[in-house]
């Protein structure tokens, strides 16, 4: 069975902006998830979902996406009437639960990386996408499966040079994994990049879990600020169990914190 990680953003990639508050935290969060359960389960089971609560159709699909779905702005504007939400929020918690996947959260201060490195200047995206790929290839060697990486389309520059990085990861390795061990791993050379449009279930998932993996990230590492309690508790406490863990080890793993 071929496995893939989809990979989904929270915050920006500027380090001029670090000594913002609400933009010193980049984090890139990933979901690993088997491509035969993708087609037969996942994506299924989120088609399902949109039919039932949204005015959905075949070609004009609807795509999740977190800030929309919170906002209950167009397509969501049915989660308005309280009784709907309330019923779309259950199920959406229940399938979160049900379904099989984890999650690997790379989280970056990049005051701490502007401050820490003042001549050295890696790309915090780039920077963070190269820790997911490194805790990636541990979750193919522990269940002994290959697989590939997918992001969502950032624009034309910006993905060229993405695929650049990914690309020089693959053929020279990093400081922990030499090129012959991501052949074992690893089955392409290309990072696959897809727009929003594409309607890819796997895509989905990341970008409604990457919010809340980011805050359960900042809580576990004592970065939060705020106290507040939102529907992103329950869902950080269902999604809890999915983080990728080495016996009852999460640091490192799961989770990571840079520099």
């Amino acid at each position: 069975m071929k496995y893939r990680i989809y990979i989904d953003e929270v915050g920006n990639s500027d380090l001029e902006s670090s000594d913002d508050p609400n933009h010193r935290f980049l984090s890139l969060t990933g979901v690993v998830l088997g491509l035969d359960y993708i087609k037969d389960t996942l994506t299924p089971d989120v088609e399902n979902l949109k039919r039932k609560y949204f005015d959905t159709h075949p070609d004009d699909p609807i795509i999740f996406h977190r800030k929309e779905l919170v906002n209950k702005k167009f397509p969501f504007q049915a989660l308005k009437e309280p009784s709907v939400e309330s019923a779309f929020n259950a199920e959406y918690l229940s399938l979160l639960e049900k379904w099989q996947y984890k999650i690997i959260t790379v989280l970056i201060d990049k005051k701490e990386l502007k401050s820490k490195y003042e001549t050295w200047r890696y790309d915090p995206y780039h920077y963070c996408m190269a820790i997911i790929f490194e805790r990636f290839h541990l979750r193919l060697k522990e269940i002994s499966v290959e697989g590939d990486m997918m992001f969502e389309s950032r624009g034309g520059k910006e993905d060229m040079r993405l695929k650049e990085s990914y690309k020089r990861i693959f053929t020279g390795g990093t400081d922990y994994i030499n090129p012959a061990d991501i052949d074992e791993t690893l089955t392409s050379k290309e990072l696959k990049i897809k727009p929003k449009s594409a309607n890819i279930s796997g895509l989905q998932l990341a970008d409604l879990v990457a919010y809340p993996a980011r805050r359960f990230a900042m809580k576990h590492y004592g970065l939060l600020q705020d106290e507040k309690v939102t529907f992103n508790e329950q869902i950080i406490e269902v999604i809890k169990p999915k983080f990728f863990k080495k016996g009852n080890k999460i640091d490192g793993y799961g989770l990571k914190l840079l520099p």
